[in-house]
């Protein structure tokens, strides 16, 4: 159900996805006579400005993909895109804060801790901006007055997770933390164990030192052998660990969590078992394209529900499909 078949086609959703290329502070090309926004041309309807707001600090390869799409959105509804993003949640709500004086037509926004962030989204409500969650928050994000969520219910994705690594015969599990205090990662741990017929361990590793993060995770190994596949959170976090355990000749199973261009060959070469995919791409885009449309008509979708864009399993079996579109930007 959630494997992406070997010569399958990515689905897309049929709200004129339709690829451009934009720059993120708005300009380009001129509108043209297309009033629905599909058809690959610029939407005629008036410009319109949107703030995306992330918890990814700058260079970040997977929200760099977030954004993209973000962008192709941006171009063919005539909107003036402004994306920034920090790790530190108390800087992402005073760029949402921001966003409310700038008087922005609408707001995207990931929700990594919705009690830090609800108080400066429910002011964007009641300065009638409207929101839409992606990302992360797909737990909490209706408290916050957002319209829609659009990501992977991270539950549902360590689950998947949990019965990969059944399948493939492991143990004994390892889940590695990188952030504290983020409930997507906590999630994807609790749903690894909820389905993983072994035995889950979590512990955090410090993310943003990579060499310490890598050193964390051989020190647990060490100290207990039985640890038979680690399960890393991130894209960069778990290519770094595969490759220092291969180089070391350590026979621990890898697995992780998004793409980034190092995780296409090792996945091909097994190297990592597998990796949960939530169609970065995608959520970039609808975030932007889902605010075009309420502001042209008041449409909203979800009623209410989160509108997820994985979990997609991706391993050697696969991966060639996909890693085509990456190319190309558009993964």
């Amino acid at each position: 159900m959630f494997r992406l078949p070997r010569r399958a086609l990515v689905a897309i959703p049929a709200v004129a996805l339709v690829l451009a290329t934009a720059a993120c502070s708005g300009g380009g090309k001129a509108p043209e006579t297309n009033t629905d926004g599909g058809g690959g041309q610029a939407a005629d309807t008036p410009k319109m400005k949107i703030a995306m707001i992330s918890h990814a600090p700058p260079g970040d390869a997977f929200f760099d993909v977030i954004i993209k799409g973000a962008e192709d959105a941006a171009a063919k509804d005539n909107v003036d895109f402004q994306y920034s993003g920090d790790g530190d949640v108390t800087q992402q709500a005073q760029f949402v804060q921001v966003a409310i004086d700038a008087k922005v037509d609408g707001i995207a926004v990931s929700i990594p801790n919705p009690d830090a962030l609800k108080p400066v989204l429910l002011k964007a409500k009641d300065a009638g901006i409207p929101v839409v969650a992606y990302n992360a928050g797909d737990r909490d994000w209706q408290s916050t007055g957002a319209l829609s969520f659009y990501g992977e219910p991270e539950v549902l994705s360590g689950q998947v997770a949990g019965a990969e690594l059944t399948k493939g015969g492991y143990k004994h599990a390892l889940c590695v933390v990188q952030a504290q205090g983020q409930v997507q990662l906590e999630d994807r741990c609790a749903g690894i164990k909820e389905k993983f017929s072994g035995t889950t361990d979590e512990i955090f590793a410090n993310g943003t030192d990579t060499g310490a993060y890598v050193s964390t995770i051989k020190a647990k190994l060490a100290s207990d052998s039985s640890i038979d596949a680690v399960v890393t959170l991130g894209p960069a976090l778990g290519v770094a660990v595969a490759n220092d355990l291969k180089s070391s000749g350590k026979e621990v199973a890898v697995a992780t969590y998004a793409m980034n261009d190092d995780v296409y060959p090792l996945l091909a070469s097994g190297d990592l078992i597998f990796t949960i995919d939530q169609q970065p791409w995608l959520q970039g885009y609808m975030s932007i394209d889902s605010l075009w449309f309420y502001k042209k008509n008041g449409t909203i979708l979800g009623a209410n529900q989160s509108i997820p864009t994985g979990p997609v399993v991706l391993d050697k079996t696969n991966v060639a499909e996909v890693q085509k579109y990456a190319e190309i930007g558009d993964r």
